[in-house]
């Protein structure tokens, strides 16, 4: 008979049977009354056995689970290798801002116990997590250890990402096929690839209707993703870590987690369920953010080639145009001239920086600035002092020749020796120099990847990343760290834990990032995904864009700029820098608020991205319409914007990012009252049933407008 435990959070319910042992979510969505319940979904089918158990948290074969168990493992000569676990006991644990549930389930045959975790926080977040606890005297090898959480019929779309550098948060949606979906990530990372994101929805499910969950595994390494329909039409994803042959061994005594799987439901669309994952990262952050400084990164200007008066010139015009902070990036250390050689050895370049860092440190703080500097100390060049030295030291798998990636190979953080030579050498330059800021950069795949002992050391790796940041933390609370890989190729909530920035991507293409952006903004509040201001040509794409297009995009993000400010034509300079007073006006709402994914219609919907953030009294709003291309229509249809408040009139104002006029738009004679400069309101109705009218807007250019109740 079932036990039910119903977990209550802001619009959600999720109802667990603990019969079992091990939990069962019987119902995971809109909220029940207590009077409510759901029906126990076992299943009987001819010709398979008497009764096909439900999709558990940890769903076991030795149950008659049809689907892929969330548990893998044996001990020697096989034994014990489909574990059937019942319940030891059960505890509900009341929280000011969620409740939590810990089951215990044993098997006395294989000698193991399984404590598994559902928490629901008052805001309606779930995060689920199951530990194994080898009970034996003889060691247990784990193949696989997973979180299973099962999804109703209804929910017949897959939402996943696909990527690759430059393209990252490439939303692709589709019908749950029949059968199973999966991606599998073995890049030691999150990856651009695979991130460890997958949504469901109802068929047709928009931004702002429509039943959407979403499921994100909180770790920074390998993982798999899977998504199955069964037989029976049940329907369940699950995640985990994945583990390289022979990786995990949970000796005698001993126990061993999965990473935290966390959830989010809405049932009205993806823009809330969105607003969930927020939550959840904000609640994540180290420390609580204080304004998001705006920032200078010099590897689009310079590269390099550093030399020190060309980028005191750079600092003299950052600072000119509004930029806090000053990040200096590689190519500062070593024999670090080019990406051949001298990664790995973190002195300053005497032939570069012969009076050291300090002076150009001194210039940039007199400047009113912070100074911030780029490292990579998971990775080391063959040609370095480092490698010279320690040959070992390399995470590599002996009697092969080690992969190249970038010419560089991975270092052994693993390693008790190479991890304090790190730690030494980082918490050297951050003790000796006025640096506020680390630029944390990873720019490869681990492949083969074997610790001094001979097996897989990727999931050891991932635990010695976090014990450097960790650490390196605890003696300098006051740096804030952003973590970056090649991009966005190390994105979780679980690095989010160690630092205050992700690197969305190193495409600063505005019109690229406009999608990068919209992609990443479904699982992360804007103040954490920095974006910054390219040069023209783009580096990565060569196109060419209007400055005020390229602010308008940094604008809603963590605003920085990567280019040489100081070559920019004066003209281009004073749009920045008025495009840099607009984001300072703006980014304590902007980062406060409630971001949202708006849906232009018609001949507008394939060619133009709209977005913003509300205030969460939803008085005030700041929206961003950007047009990607041309369409077939000469017109733009009024822009619905859904969520605000009915009955509140809204002042409707054009926010120019031009410094003497808005320069986006066709002639005066086309545009709207409000995008002419004249009073404009409009009630939340009218603004989620007529829509706002929209000027038309020029292909590659964006008109941020604000609104205002009253």
């Amino acid at each position: 008979m079932a036990s039910n435990v119903h977990l209550r959070g802001d619009g959600v319910s999720v109802i667990v049977d603990v019969s079992s042992g091990v939990p069962i979510v019987r119902h995971w969505g809109s909220a029940l009354g207590p009077a409510e319940s759901v029906p126990d979904d076992g299943r009987v089918t001819l010709g398979a056995i008497d009764s096909i158990p439900a999709v558990s948290l940890v769903p076991m074969h030795g149950d008659g689970f049809p689907g892929r168990p969330g548990l893998a493992g044996h001990r020697r000569g096989g034994r014990h290798w489909a574990p059937r676990f019942t319940l030891a006991s059960h505890e509900v644990i009341e929280n000011a801002d969620r409740t939590e549930l810990v089951c215990t389930a044993v098997d006395r045959v294989a000698e193991l116990s399984l404590v598994s975790s559902l928490a629901l926080g008052a805001d309606g977040v779930l995060t689920a997590q199951a530990t194994v606890v080898n009970d034996g005297d003889t060691p247990l090898m784990l193949d696989a250890f997973t979180v299973s959480l099962p999804l109703p019929a209804e929910a017949s779309e897959l939402g996943v990402y696909g990527g690759r550098w430059g393209r990252e948060f490439d939303l692709h949606r589709f019908a749950w096929p029949y059968g199973a979906w999966t991606s599998e990530n073995r890049a030691g990372r999150t990856s651009h690839e695979h991130p460890p994101f997958v949504w469901a929805c109802t068929e047709g499910a928009g931004e702002w209707s429509g039943r959407v969950w979403g499921i994100h595994l909180a770790w920074s390494g390998n993982h798999v993703m899977y998504a199955e329909t069964m037989f029976d039409g049940r329907r369940y994803v699950q995640t985990g870590e994945l583990f390289h042959p022979g990786e995990i061994c949970v000796y005698a005594g001993e126990s061993f987690s999965t990473p935290d799987v966390v959830g989010v439901f809405s049932d009205v669309g993806w823009t809330r369920a969105s607003q969930s994952f927020h939550r959840e990262a904000r609640r994540r952050l180290p420390r609580r953010l204080g304004p998001r400084l705006v920032h200078l990164n010099t590897w689009e200007a310079v590269y390099f080639d550093h030399d020190e008066e060309t980028l005191r010139s750079i600092a003299d015009a950052a600072a000119a145009v509004g930029v806090e902070r000053f990040v200096l990036d590689d190519g500062w250390f070593g024999s670090r001239r080019n990406d051949r050689a001298g990664l790995g050895d973190w002195e300053v370049s005497e032939a570069v920086y012969p009076n050291g860092l300090a002076p150009l440190i001194d210039h940039v703080r007199a400047l009113g600035m912070d100074f911030g500097i780029w490292v990579e100390p998971e990775m080391a060049n063959p040609d370095s002092e480092i490698l010279r030295a320690h040959p070992d030291w390399v995470l590599a798998t002996p009697g092969y020749e080690p992969v190249l990636g970038r010419n560089q190979l991975v270092i052994d953080l693993t390693n008790d020796e190479c991890f304090a030579h790190v730690l030494g050498r980082i918490d050297d330059l951050l003790s000796d120099h006025a640096i506020a800021y680390v630029k944390w950069d990873m720019n490869r795949w681990v492949v083969q990847g074997s610790g001094t002992d001979g097996k897989s050391a990727a999931h050891d790796q991932v635990l010695a990343l976090y014990a450097l940041i960790d650490e390196l933390r605890v003696r300098h609370p006051e740096v804030e760290f952003e973590s970056c890989s090649s991009g966005g190729g190390r994105i979780d909530m679980s690095i989010l834990q160690r630092v205050e920035r992700f690197w969305t991507s190193d495409n600063n293409d505005a019109l690229e990032r406009q999608k990068i952006q919209r992609g990443a903004s479904m699982v992360l509040p804007p103040e954490v995904l920095g974006s910054h201001v390219g040069p023209t040509p783009a580096h990565s794409t060569g196109r060419r864009l209007d400055m005020a297009f390229r602010t308008a995009t940094a604008m809603f993000g963590h605003m920085g700029v990567e280019a040489d400010v100081s070559r920019m034509s004066e003209r281009d300079r004073e749009i920045l820098r008025h495009g840099i007073e607009v984001y300072k006006r703006f980014r304590a709402f902007v980062h406060g608020g409630d971001a949202v994914r708006l849906e232009p219609s018609g001949a507008a919907r394939d060619h133009c991205i709209a977005h913003g953030v509300y205030a969460t009294d939803r008085r005030e709003a700041l929206i961003s319409f950007a047009r990607l291309e041309t369409s077939s229509a000469s017109g733009t249809p009024p822009l619905i914007v859904p969520g605000l408040l009915d009955d509140v009139a809204y002042r409707i104002a054009l926010v120019p990012m031009l410094p003497d006029g808005d320069g986006l738009f066709g002639p005066v004679e086309t545009r709207p009252s409000w995008a002419r400069g004249a009073d404009f309101t409009m009630s939340g109705r009218e603004l989620a049933t007529v829509g706002l009218p929209m000027p038309p807007v020029r292909p590659e250019s964006a008109v941020v407008v604000h609104l205002f109740g009253s």
